[in-house]
């Protein structure tokens, strides 16, 4: 976890890091990261580094944490409390979009490619969603998956999750 004395600094030297993680962290995947390359980046001594993160994947916890705050934080997330394909096609979309128009789209292609696997992510516990809501959220990310390691595929991809959902809602073809 990033520790206070990160937090502590200067927006201006917590955003330089950030932009040295990022490229790190977008060229590189997690398994051959260096630190180096970073702090050199960043202009820091390699000990700061360790003030401000546990190691490597503290840091790319962190920043990859970063990213999805602020491509979400563009998405409306309200659900009106139903079951909504639409709203969750839509919800995919929009991800899709904000990660392509962001800064953070290297570091998110590399994460869907080679470090997912290497990240524990608290994932949703299916007790406290229904079925369809979880299958929806396994499907949704998939397609996300698929369509930024592989943009030429968005139509087929976002037709067959258009179709899945509503298969799920327990509707035929929409």
């Amino acid at each position: 976890m990033v520790s206070t004395t990160f937090n502590n600094l200067s927006d201006e030297k917590q955003t330089k890091i950030r932009r040295a993680l990022l490229k790190e962290f977008s060229s590189e995947p997690l398994a051959t990261a260096q630190v180096a390359p970073i702090v050199k980046t960043a202009g820091i001594a390699r000990g700061a580094f360790y003030k401000y993160f546990d190691d490597l994947t503290d840091a790319y916890k962190y920043l990859y944490g970063v990213a999805m705050r602020d491509i979400h934080s563009e998405i409306n997330n309200e659900t009106g409390g139903q079951f909504q394909p639409q709203f969750y096609l839509d919800q995919v979309k929009a991800f899709v979009q904000g990660a392509r128009d962001s800064e953070y789209f290297g570091l998110i292609k590399m994460h869907l490619m080679k470090n997912e696997s290497l990240i524990s992510q608290g994932s949703v516990d299916p007790a406290t969603v229904t079925a369809p809501e979880w299958a929806t959220m396994i499907l949704s990310h998939e397609a996300i998956k698929q369509i930024i390691i592989n943009p030429d595929s968005q139509a087929g991809v976002m037709n067959h999750l258009s179709d899945a959902l509503n298969l799920l809602a327990g509707k035929e073809h929409a």
